[in-house]
């Protein structure tokens, strides 16, 4: 992620102000590497400040990917978004049962979609996502991998 004062000038650049919320925002992204939610950034911002509201958190978020410095991540494990710090190329790991969304930096090199494929899209990045049972989850009372489908 960038450092929290480029991301500030990045937002003042937009003709946005910085307000106590959205340095609280952005700060808190800053140390958080576990692609949280929206709704997992609301919570912990207005754990520290009680009158955030969800809009500015959303807005925020919307922005902040604007600006290039955060990168929505589809969860199909539980269905909406995540956003992950780190807007270098890279791919994701998932567990389906504790949900937690780690960063792969291996190049998967001759993954690309053919031309014929495309349907007339102008590729611009692609992303993969793996799905599985983290160590941990494998741990608990019902760990047992379920067979592939």
């Amino acid at each position: 992620m960038q450092t929290v004062q480029a991301i500030v000038e990045s937002l003042r650049r937009r003709g946005l102000k910085i307000t106590p919320q959205r340095r609280a925002i952005v700060e808190l992204l800053e140390r958080d590497r576990s692609h949280p939610t929206a709704e997992a950034v609301y919570r912990r911002v207005a754990a520290a400040m009680p009158d955030v509201s969800r809009t500015t958190v959303y807005n925020t978020l919307r922005e902040l990917v604007e600006v290039g410095a955060l990168d929505p991540v589809d969860d199909r494990v539980e269905g909406g978004v995540r956003y992950d710090t780190n807007t270098d190329h890279h791919h994701h790991l998932s567990c389906i049962r504790c949900h937690a969304l780690i960063d792969i930096t291996r190049d998967f090199k001759g993954v690309a979609l053919p031309a014929e494929d495309c349907r007339g899209y102008q590729m611009v990045k692609h992303q993969i996502t793996f799905y599985g049972i983290c160590p941990d989850c494998q741990k608990g009372p019902s760990g047992s991998v379920p067979p592939a489908s």
